[in-house]
């Protein structure tokens, strides 16, 4: 097991009602509060009004309308307004999308440049505003750790920012506020859930026991529970055990003593940069061909240890369990209705160099992943999963 640091400072107020405590909670840093949300779902199921009684004593300026992928442009829209207003603590309510949007406002307010600047030079954050959040969709686990990503849709890039001052200073995780997520919303948060953990668990360091039996669990909990809450959106065990598996999934409990590059996001990253497709979408295709792809004499052991404990594989023959593994990951995929193709997602081949030579240029996927993979790969990757 390698060595490592873990420290996560969100103070999470999980289950029913919990956001009865942001009034006391937002008041600790200031009365001047940035409300930002994404395509109106708040105001439709009540939430919205919930918050804005609950912050009646304070003063809420709002930005709406966050993209699915959240864009520089409205980072910089969010800067801008928490200028003029003098905010002293960001509210975010939503997914992923706009917690990630409001971390980088919150140090982009602190910095004299363009906030792409910190994207490009991470050095250059130094200081960030106070984010708090209303969690709606389980996904990203943005909720509890210190990365965001942001589309530069002026260069078709999906880059991250990351460092220690963008965790949240408070996650509420209400399992009812995901009660009339559409069952698509669900599926694909549920494949990015998943797509966390095998990016951790997928890892050149095979000697991290416990971290291992932590992924398998949450895995299986997707598995388990997915389907439940597609079927019947109001149960509450299942949909807070999908938020806490969304949560700790990647709060970095499942990565202490391992480490590398992924693979399957900075792939998928060049997919949802380049078309704007769903990120859990894009997921969907690309893991079970990354699979497919790396299965090798030196990684079959493994794909069948997961085969084995996720899917509860008995074959005796590694590569062949390692095979009925990656099957039945891409089965489940299919089971929630998310598509096994980039042509289901009108994805031709006309780009697949240029995302190709992104991926390797922004990512460590060509050197320190778990089978690095250079820019031929994957291409050849692109096209296995073309249609």
């Amino acid at each position: 097991m390698n060595r490592f640091q873990f420290c996560v400072p969100t103070d999470i107020r999980f289950g029913e009602g919990q956001v009865a405590c942001l009034p006391e909670e937002l008041a600790k840093y200031g009365k001047n509060v940035l409300l930002v949300y994404g395509g109106g779902s708040i105001k439709r199921n009540g939430i919205y009004d919930t918050i804005r009684t609950l912050l009646k004593d304070f003063h809420v300026c709002e930005l709406s309308g966050i993209e699915p992928n959240p864009k520089l442009s409205s980072v910089r829209k969010g800067v801008a307004l928490c200028r003029e207003h003098d905010v002293d603590v960001i509210l975010a309510v939503g997914g992923g999308s706009c917690i990630d949007a409001s971390k980088h406002i919150a140090c982009s307010v602190c910095y004299d440049g363009d906030p792409w600047d910190l994207v490009k030079d991470r050095s250059k954050m130094t200081k960030a505003l106070p984010v708090a959040v209303v969690l709606t969709i389980c996904a990203t686990g943005s909720e509890m750790n210190s990365g965001a990503v942001i589309t530069n849709e002026e260069t078709n890039e999906k880059l991250e920012i990351n460092g220690p001052i963008l965790y949240p200073v408070l996650s509420v995780c209400d399992p009812t506020y995901l009660y009339t997520l559409p069952e698509r919303q669900t599926a694909s948060g549920t494949v990015d859930i998943m797509s966390h953990v095998m990016e951790q668990y997928f890892q050149k360091n095979d000697g991290a026991y416990l971290t291992d039996r932590l992924s398998e669990s949450v895995l299986k909990t997707c598995i388990h529970y997915a389907p439940i809450a597609m079927e019947k959106p109001d149960d509450y065990e299942a949909r807070s055990n999908l938020m806490w598996a969304s949560t700790i999934g990647l709060n970095h409990l499942l990565t202490v003593g391992k480490g590398g590059a992924w693979s399957c996001h900075p792939i998928e990253h060049e997919l949802s940069a380049f078309y704007d497709i769903t990120h859990g979408v894009g997921l969907a295709i690309v893991t079970p061909a990354w699979m497919r792809a790396v299965l090798s004499e030196q990684t079959e052991a493994r794909f069948a240890m997961f085969a084995r404990n996720v899917w509860d594989v008995t074959e005796a023959d590694d590569r062949k369990a390692a095979q009925l593994g990656i099957e039945k990951t891409a089965a489940f995929f299919r089971s929630l209705g998310m598509p096994s193709t980039l042509k289901e997602v009108g994805i031709g081949r006309e780009k697949f160099e240029q995302m190709a030579a992104e991926a390797v240029r922004t990512s460590g996927i060509a050197a320190r992943s778990y089978v690095p993979l250079d820019q031929a790969a994957i291409v050849k990757l692109f096209e296995s999963c073309a249609e």
